[in-house]
């Protein structure tokens, strides 16, 4: 079958289009590649669309755009997820530039929307905003961990990178250390949708851009353990909270096995593993985030 070579987009409901449209353009630094009725499309610099925004009652990552290799089988891929027992159906044309998309729910009636792009589709870079590089990860929090990793590991084909304890795990489609995050808080929900950046300079640059706009960081600026990327944490205006990060660990090879070496690792080689709960794991460099951050 066909493996989940990358994330691609994230689709959001959201009550007041405009203005959410307006915050991925003029802060964050998307670029308007296409609207139709009730749906905005934003890309990034290699996807023609990285979020999706859709007319909704209220604020939610309602589905998740993820690409096969453009010679991978779709239908094989389908056959392998109806194993499973889930149901899949099937979508010609359904957004802007992807031909055929397979359509199915998770665990938590997120919709996985997985597909060939035969090619990148490049845009231009913004002129104003942060200007992240990409959606790199999205993160839920989740009623069963366990189960719910399983699901992204047999179904989808990820890989653990790592695990915090036995409550936060974080998984992966590709080189990059994550690109879905689940913690286990006894609910299902989103916990926050992360774009990379270039570097620390870029951060802070984005750190400014924030304040100028009006944006408080929630969490921030510091250093995860698990996965060692810089990080900061805003809330978006449809209140769902969004991570700008950059220096993620990568897995350059699968069969070595461990996380491209840098200067601030603590083990040699970074192989997965369990992290202790531990402030560490969280930040690196000391403050732990707000009381209710991982709450659901």
């Amino acid at each position: 079958m066909g493996a989940i070579r990358k994330i691609s987009h994230a689709s959001y409901d959201t009550p007041d289009l405009d203005a959410m449209a307006e915050y991925y353009t003029d802060v964050l630094g998307l670029t308007l590649s296409a609207r139709e009725k009730d749906t905005v499309f934003l890309a990034s610099a290699i996807d023609h669309h990285s979020v999706v925004l859709r007319k909704g009652d209220h604020a939610i990552c309602s589905r998740i755009g993820f690409q096969i290799g453009p010679d991978d089988d779709l239908d094989a891929f389908e056959t392998h997820v109806k194993s499973f027992g889930i149901a899949t159906w099937r979508k010609t044309d359904p957004e802007p530039t992807i031909s055929e998309m397979l359509i199915f729910d998770d665990f938590k009636g997120t919709k996985m929307e997985v597909f060939r792009r035969p090619e990148a589709q490049p845009q231009a870079y913004a002129e104003k905003g942060v200007i992240p590089h990409k959606l790199g990860h999205v993160a839920f929090h989740v009623e069963d961990v366990k189960a719910a990793a399983k699901f992204y590991c047999d179904v989808m084909g990820f890989r653990e990178s790592d695990w915090m304890a036995d409550f936060f795990a974080f998984l992966r489609c590709g080189p990059d250390h994550h690109t879905i995050n689940l913690v286990g808080t006894g609910v299902n929900k989103h916990h926050h949708s992360a774009f990379e950046l270039k570097d620390w300079a870029h951060m802070q640059s984005a750190c400014d851009i924030l304040s100028q706009k009006g944006y408080r960081i929630i969490w921030g600026p510091g250093r995860h353990g698990v996965g060692h990327n810089l990080f900061i944490y805003h809330a978006a205006p449809n209140g769902l909270t969004v991570e700008l990060f950059a220096e993620l660990d990568r897995i350059a090879d699968e069969e070595l096995g461990y996380f491209e070496p840098r200067p601030w690792h603590r083990d040699r080689p970074q192989k997965p593993k369990v992290w202790e709960l531990s402030p560490g794991a969280a930040n690196l460099w000391g403050p732990a985030p707000p009381e209710d951050f991982m709450k659901p």
